[in-house]
């Protein structure tokens, strides 16, 4: 089997995925008829070049401007369906994907419905098995981040695994959170954070050693503070580095300067992600081919991220020893 061909076929596992930034563009550029459609983007083969950021903060003004199109639960059922679907096309198996209520809250959508209506799209597909993951959004603040807390708590049986804080980690520190992370916890809910993406090392550390996460979203820039290098793979916190995602947001200007065969040599506990697949242009295939071309990676590398994947998961034991098993009894497992 050619080798891009072996990394598209591979059973695969995601942590990092923001429903929002799935939406196949055929799936979104459906809402933006439904809506009137936008001047922006007079066709639909204007899309992909909407999805192009000078830096991180461009990135979240188009976030916001794509929020626009989703304003009713039956949106989230839509694009819930269509980013299955195209994960399964991808012979991913298993994901956790975030979802953002409180970005939605002007619409009038709370955080239980919209779980619902997410759920709902997600059962109409087969073959993925996929859990969520409740973003607090750190730029509304930790009373509103509280009160979605509170609100998803009711409608953990639609699959809430989890929460974590993305936005504008730059100009919204971890710190503030940690009473809710605290609660979460103690709610039996399991904890991530996004760090070290648009804020330095600092914001990596405050998040394991303040807020107490288990796992951190990208990370990368842990790089900049060997000794907290040694600390993540001491711990063995999972990052969830999203490789292609960094470039995409000028994390860094090159590719060959991503710290992540760095880490990897560390002995950090390395799991790949796509973190915004339609508005970066970017498959996991995509971003093993990275792996192996510029980093060195080896198939057996590629095949124990993808187990770190599944150690990093948050499932009940077994089912996660059912999910490895299934991985690897899949033929395209060893046919590289």
């Amino acid at each position: 089997m050619d080798l891009r061909d072996w990394y598209e076929a591979l059973p695969k596992v995601e942590l990092h995925l923001h429903l929002e930034g799935a939406i196949p563009h055929d799936a979104l550029w459906t809402l933006i008829e439904k809506y009137g459609g936008d001047d922006s983007v007079p066709t639909r083969a204007d899309l992909p070049a909407k999805f192009r950021y000078r830096d991180f903060p461009h990135f979240i003004e188009t976030w916001i401007w794509k929020n626009q199109f989703l304003r009713e639960y039956e949106d989230f059922t839509l694009i819930a369906e269509a980013m299955a679907q195209d994960l399964r096309a991808q012979n991913v198996r298993y994901a956790e994907t975030f979802f953002s209520p409180s970005r939605f809250a002007h619409h009038d959508l709370t955080p239980q419905e919209l779980a619902q209506a997410i759920r709902r799209g997600l059962d109409r597909v087969d073959g993925i098995d996929v859990s969520l993951i409740a973003d607090l959004v750190r730029d509304h603040g930790a009373e509103n981040a509280q009160q979605t807390l509170d609100a998803i708590c009711e409608v953990r049986d639609q699959g809430i695994v989890g929460i974590g804080i993305g936005g504008s980690e730059h100009q919204f520190p971890p710190e503030p959170f940690a009473p809710v992370y605290e609660e979460a916890r103690r709610r039996g809910l399991r904890t991530t954070a996004h760090a070290g993406e648009a804020a330095g090392a600092e914001s990596v550390r405050g998040a394991v050693e303040i807020l107490g996460v288990e796992r951190i979203g990208h990370g990368v820039r842990a790089s900049e503070d060997p000794a907290l290098v040694e600390l993540l793979a001491e711990k063995q916190i999972p990052l969830e580095v999203c490789p292609l995602s960094n470039i995409a947001l000028g994390i860094y200007e090159d590719i060959t300067k991503h710290p992540v065969g760095d880490f990897w040599r560390a002995g950090i506990m390395v799991t790949i992600s796509t973190d915004d697949p339609h508005m970066f242009g970017n498959r996991l295939a995509d971003e093993f081919q990275i792996l192996h071309g510029v980093f060195g990676f080896s198939t057996d590398d590629i095949r124990q991220v993808i187990e770190n994947g599944v150690a990093a998961a948050w499932m009940p034991d077994n089912a996660r020893d059912d999910l490895l098993a299934d991985l690897r009894a899949d033929p395209v497992w060893t046919a590289r």
